[in-house]
Order: structure tokens, then C-alpha cells, then sequence
């Protein structure tokens, strides 16, 4: 392989672990989104819908651990970083409503205060930091199934990329 070839490499490789590092949090912005007020946007401002769905997800990963009246931070936090991990690639994208569709069924199912997580969940300048093994639902999966297929495939990459740079 060329010096060329093994420098594409290299970018293509970098590319791809720089692209799994973004679903590594929940930014502020997704969390902040269910506090907002969606009647009354412009045509300009509309969303494109979600394409995973949250209907039928688990939330009893959050209402079990998250209950009031006193909702403990640490408690809260937690459970929803458990819950939306995985759905942090679409969750963090601002032009879907997948950040206001996730929060309106967690309240939905939990019946939480308005602004709860947005008020209560802090962590950094990003957001809320997520592990970097964690597998992303994909269109059509629940929570689970995604990290039954994603966790190989993500350990196949990773064991890809680190034998190609190691040949370079």
C-alpha cells in the first residue's frame, strides 16, 4: 500500500471512531427539548420525524428508579442515561423530534415535574456523558435487540481499524 493508500486509510478509520464518539453523550440541547413548547413552530422550523420508535420501549428502567416526591438527582440521572444511551445518535440530532418524543412518553409513563432531567441532570459541557461501549438502537430495534446485534460489530471495528493501523 502506498503512502497515499495508508494515509486514506488512516482518515477513513479516524472518521469512522470520531462518527461513534458523538452518540458518547446527551447534549444539553436534547435534554432541554421537551421543555419546549412545539405548537406553534414556522414550516421553517418543523422536524423531521424520528425514525426509531419509542413506543414500545422499557421505561420501567427509569420510573422504577426515578420516583418522587423527593427525586433524587443521582437516582434520576442515572436511570435516564440508562435508558437513552442508546438513543443518543438520534436524540442529539436537532433536526428530528426524537428528543420531545423520548421525553413526552418518559413523562408519559412517569409523570415526572416538567423539566425534571433538564433541571437536575449536569455533567458536563456536552451533556450527559454516555459509556463509549454503548450500542445504538437502529431504525426498527428496541433497546435490546440493538445490543445484541451492535456490541459485535462495534468489537469487529475496533479490532478492524486496530489491525489496519498497526499494518500502516
Amino acid at each position: 500500500m502506498g503512502l497515499h493508500g495508508g494515509l486514506a486509510l488512516r482518515t477513513v478509520v479516524l472518521a469512522a471512531v470520531l462518527g461513534f464518539a458523538a452518540a458518547w453523550f446527551i447534549s444539553n440541547d436534547a435534554l432541554l427539548e421537551h421543555g419546549h413548547d412545539a405548537t406553534g413552530r414556522s414550516l421553517l422550523q418543523a422536524k423531521k420525524d424520528c425514525p426509531v420508535s419509542f413506543e414500545g420501549a422499557n421505561y420501567t428502567v427509569i420510573t422504577s428508579r426515578c420516583k418522587g416526591p423527593l427525586y433524587q438527582p443521582s437516582m434520576c440521572c442515572d436511570a435516564l442515561k440508562d435508558f437513552a444511551c442508546p438513543y443518543s445518535t438520534y436524540i442529539n440530532d436537532v433536526t428530528t423530534n426524537c428528543a420531545a418524543t423520548m421525553f413526552s412518553y418518559i413523562n408519559l409513563y412517569g409523570r415526572y415535574p416538567p423539566s425534571l432531567f433538564a433541571n437536575t441532570c449536569h455533567e458536563g459541557n456536552k451533556g450527559l456523558a454516555c459509556p463509549e461501549d454503548t450500542p445504538q438502537v437502529q431504525p426498527g430495534q428496541t433497546a435490546s435487540g440493538a445490543a445484541a446485534l451492535a456490541a459485535p460489530a462495534a468489537a469487529l471495528v475496533a479490532a478492524l481499524a486496530v489491525s489496519l493501523l498497526m499494518s500502516c
